[in-house]
């Protein structure tokens, strides 16, 4: 009886070393890092995050690299996952449009061309 009262003893003390090992780690990572240094608000649309609802928040890198950061968290900005959606699909249009542009295509169809004729009529 003693000796299973050791090994539980050790296999918690094992999940709550784990457990603090694993928090590290993660407080070391960039989100929780932003999480610390700006306040739990969108910065486009300003809604409040909570403990509750904190998963809705995500980190945004500015220039869109992931590589990129800073302890400084000057590359970051939190944006709840819709404004975080959108800034990316913005981000997404205006590579297309560069894209296209540089190619110089332009449409030759004008489907208002006959209108006059056909308001005559």
């Amino acid at each position: 009886m003693l000796k299973r009262k050791r090994l539980n003893k050790e296999r918690l003390d094992q999940i709550v070393s784990n457990a603090n090992r694993e928090k590290t780690l993660r407080e070391q990572g960039y989100r929780e890092q932003a999480l610390k240094l700006y306040p739990w608000v969108c910065t486009r649309c300003e809604r409040e995050f909570n403990h509750k609802n904190l998963q809705g928040l995500t980190v945004h890198h500015k220039d869109h690299n992931h590589d990129n950061n800073p302890t400084d968290g000057s590359n970051w900005e939190l944006l709840c996952l819709y404004c975080h959606d959108n800034e990316h699909s913005r981000f997404l249009d205006a590579e297309y449009g560069q894209l296209t542009s540089d190619k110089e295509q332009f449409t030759t169809h004008n489907p208002f061309s006959d209108l006059k004729n056909l308001l005559n009529k």
